[in-house]
């Protein structure tokens, strides 16, 4: 049987007229870790949400046999950390529930299952201890594990999170690293958004190399190598 593969053609995006991502194409079979590398305004962010639709784009991105706006109950997106307002008054466990709306229904009560879910989740990311604090009164690595649980809650089937470790001590990033290699275990897809190079051999199944186009994607051993790096990070339309 062939292998299903999430298939990006000919995407590209425009902010004000500027051209953000070029001609970006890519295909990774589903059901491994993937991470997206590059220099800070590579496009990285742009891509995930053009994947995701969240963008005008042109192109095409085809996730087995369907496109994302067939699957939106199916797809998990987490945004950077710091693009929330973590001033707004809500729990940490109202915002790990937040996760079950899209299956849920935003004028559905949440029964017993959904509060066992949440209480799982927030267990599994070491933060059940704190499911009633303010989310203003986290620091940055507890805020990140929050989105983490958001996302576990979803049981979404392709997840994209965009640099999920900022502000997260090594022992958490260690625990969300476990949670996500168990994820990919149970075949989910992942995308994810990284910038430690030291790290992207231990952590990635594959790699796309990206600097508003993509340099070289495929197997980690085969993709991360000097000569790739050095065409991604030294390219001089990148400031």
């Amino acid at each position: 049987m062939e292998m299903e593969m999430i298939k990006v053609s000919h995407l590209s995006a425009s902010y004000l007229g500027t051209p953000v991502l070029k001609n970006v194409n890519f295909e990774v079979p589903k059901g491994v870790m993937v991470g997206i590398i590059g220099p800070n305004g590579a496009g990285k962010s742009t891509l995930i949400k053009a994947m995701l639709g969240l963008i005008k784009s042109n192109g095409q991105v085809q996730i087995g046999e369907k496109m994302p706006h067939q699957l939106k109950s199916q797809l998990a997106y987490m945004k950077q950390g710091s693009d929330y307002d973590l001033n707004f008054p809500i729990s940490v466990k109202d915002v790990v529930m937040l996760g079950l709306y899209p299956s849920l229904g935003l004028l559905k009560r949440p029964k017993r299952k959904h509060h066992k879910r949440v209480a799982d989740a927030l267990r599994k990311v070491e933060m059940e201890q704190l499911k009633d604090c303010q989310i203003a009164a986290l620091s940055g690595g507890q805020w990140q594990r929050v989105l983490i649980a958001r996302i576990l809650v979803q049981d979404a089937d392709v997840l994209f999170l965009d640099e999920p470790f900022t502000g997260v001590d090594a022992d958490s990033e260690a625990n969300i690293v476990a949670i996500l290699r168990e994820l990919r275990d149970a075949g989910k897809s992942i995308f994810m958004i990284y910038h430690d190079l030291d790290s992207v051999t231990t952590y990635f199944d594959q790699v796309i190399l990206l600097n508003k186009t993509v340099i070289a994607y495929g197997p980690t051993a085969d993709v991360f190598t000097d000569a790739h790096l050095k065409a991604t990070y030294m390219r001089g339309d990148v400031k």
